[in-house]
């Protein structure tokens, strides 16, 4: 059999020396024709790049464009260069989202592989119409299915997790015949994978002498048919966590082993990411799709010990592991009641009943509604979701349940609590007010104050300190004389002390009380007496004062005359 090149060799040498004016082959030798679309076929079939395709779940719209952030990034925070053209759009919005990635080589020149991405973050069965024409025996091989959870909300993960599940459950039964033996290949290939290790644990090779590990209590109890990766994103609130609500090491184990044992039920691998720190995301993805560099070989590393940069590759975990990390912990039952909690509810306890085309498309070809899911129901004791809400709360739904005002119809609402900016300013204004309030009383003591200070001699002195007594009997005289301290003011040129001379008039009209109810040391019997001989004894005083200021002369010249009179 001729080769290709001599085809075309002879192709030139007939162009050049055949008698056809044009210098062309001629359009009726077949064989001529033959060989050129083969060729083209083989060059054409050389450049198509390998499809690959990632079902993402759960999460939102601004979560699942972080994920395809992290999936650019490599472990240590680089992007790849911005310069490989525009960037795809991503649409998310509303159902089933769709975006696409190439997949570069290390060196960032050859592109691996095209990988299409298809979003969704509601695990409503209405929804499942939309995923099944994506699972064709030609596009199972090569899919890998995402689960997103974040590290604002772990209480609900296990509940996350089993709605996902009871859909993709429902919706690969659903499949044909042809889809069904091409997902029992993959559950055979893929369960085989990376199970081929040395007694050390490191990956051998055909010379080492490898040994094959078989699969252990708890393991692929409920394969999926395609392979699962659950990653757990924004695991830098680990520490708000701790922080903000008292967690300690034993809530974060508790976590992981729970995730660990319902994962290794349907083989799946599970990864925690940062945005600033995607970890191993990259790498633990395209293995699962069998995307290989052709400049640099990478392998996955497990990593339980950080709790921030966990990494359990497929087929590595087993119970033994899951229990070292703590002791006490049930993984036998709590795989169990994962067995039982992923089946299909009862048609009583349907939330929504499966979508028909009628859903999606109306009679003008638009998007009709979709009805919201119910609330969540009271789950029954013993079940793998009830066992993980029991240990790892909703602060939310606690405190509703303590105050009592937790609703029927809306559980789980969450009162968000105001920005501790706008806080201060209220309360600056609140302050504001205040202080203008003091300062206006201030200023009216103040001037009070010295309209009583005028005038002169005690009585002046008297009546202020009588007035600031009556006030200082209200509730904010103590705030008063706590800030100001003791009260002193100009009297005659003399320095007073408000509250010496305050204590003073006090003991006097405490004398005066005693006298008035006949104390034997007063002198007085009668307050009626009493009276008068104070007015008497006052008046006596400001007289003598009144003719102290004649001199002393005035008086002995008005004595003679006295004198003389009766002689």
């Amino acid at each position: 059999m001729t080769s290709p090149t001599s085809h075309r060799f002879s192709g030139y040498t007939h162009r050049s020396t055949g008698s056809d004016s044009a210098g062309r082959p001629h359009s009726s030798d077949g064989k001529q024709k033959n060989i050129w679309s083969s060729m083209l076929d083989g060059v054409s079939s050389g450049k198509r790049l390998p499809e690959k395709s990632l079902l993402v779940l759960g999460g939102t719209p601004d979560t699942q464009k972080e994920f395809l952030e992290s999936l650019t990034m490599d472990e240590n925070g680089r992007r790849r260069p911005p310069d490989r053209g525009r960037k795809p759009p991503v649409a998310n919005q509303f159902a089933l989202g769709y975006t696409y990635q190439d997949v570069l080589d290390a060196d960032h020149e050859d592109i691996l592989a095209r990988l299409s991405l298809y979003l969704l973050t509601d695990p409503s069965p209405s929804f499942t119409p939309l995923i099944k024409p994506l699972l064709t025996p030609q596009t199972l091989p090569n899919m890998l299915i995402v689960i997103l959870l974040d590290w604002s909300q772990p209480w609900s993960w296990v509940r996350q997790l089993r709605e996902w599940i009871r859909v993709l459950r429902s919706l690969m039964v659903s499949l044909d015949d042809e889809c069904k033996d091409v997902m029992e290949e993959n559950i055979i290939s893929w369960r085989e994978r990376g199970r081929k290790n040395n007694l050390d644990g490191s990956p051998g090779t055909a010379t080492d002498g490898d040994v094959s590990i078989p699969v252990g209590p708890g393991e692929w109890d409920e394969p999926l048919g395609l392979p699962l990766c659950v990653v757990c994103q924004n695991a830098d609130k680990i520490e708000a966590h701790e922080r903000e609500r008292g967690w300690k090491e034993e809530e974060f184990d508790f976590v992981l082993q729970y995730l660990r044992t319902i994962l290794l039920k349907h083989g799946a691998s599970l990864v925690y990411t940062m945005p600033s720190a995607p970890g191993a995301l990259q790498t633990l993805v395209h293995s699962s799709l069998s995307i290989q560099s052709l400049l640099q070989k990478k392998q996955l590393k497990h990593n339980v010990i950080d709790r921030d940069r966990v990494l359990v590759p497929p087929n590595w975990d087993s119970w033994g592991k899951i229990r070292v990390l703590r002791e006490g912990f049930d993984a036998e039952g709590v795989s169990q009641a994962w067995s039982v909690d992923i089946q299909a509810p009862p048609a009583s306890q349907e939330q929504e009943e499966p979508a028909t085309n009628g859903d999606f498309n109306g009679e003008n070809g638009a998007v009709t509604a979709i009805r919201p899911p119910p609330p969540p129901q009271e789950e029954e004791e013993g079940t793998a979701v009830a066992v993980y809400e029991e240990t790892i709360r909703d602060p939310a739904r606690d405190s509703l349940l303590t105050t009592g005002t937790l609703p029927t119809s809306h559980p789980g609402i969450e009162i968000e609590s105001q920005d501790n900016q706008m806080f201060l300013q209220s309360q600056l204004e609140v302050l504001d007010k205040l202080r203008t309030e003091d300062e206006k009383a201030k200023a009216a003591s103040s001037k009070e104050a010295k309209k009583m200070g005028s005038g002169s001699g005690a009585g002046g002195g008297a009546a202020y300190l009588s007035h600031t007594d009556t006030a200082g009997t209200g509730a904010g005289s103590g705030v008063v004389e706590e800030h100001i301290g003791p009260v002193q003011f100009n009297m005659g040129g003399i320095q007073v002390d408000a509250d010496d001379m305050l204590k003073r008039l006090k003991d006097r009209e405490a004398s005066r009380d005693a006298a008035e109810n006949g104390d034997p040391g007063s002198g007085v019997t009668s307050p009626v007496d009493d009276g008068k001989t104070e007015n008497e004894r006052l008046a006596s005083f400001f007289a003598g004062l009144m003719k102290r200021g004649g001199g002393t002369g005035s008086a002995g010249g008005t004595r003679p005359q006295t004198r003389a009179g009766p002689e």
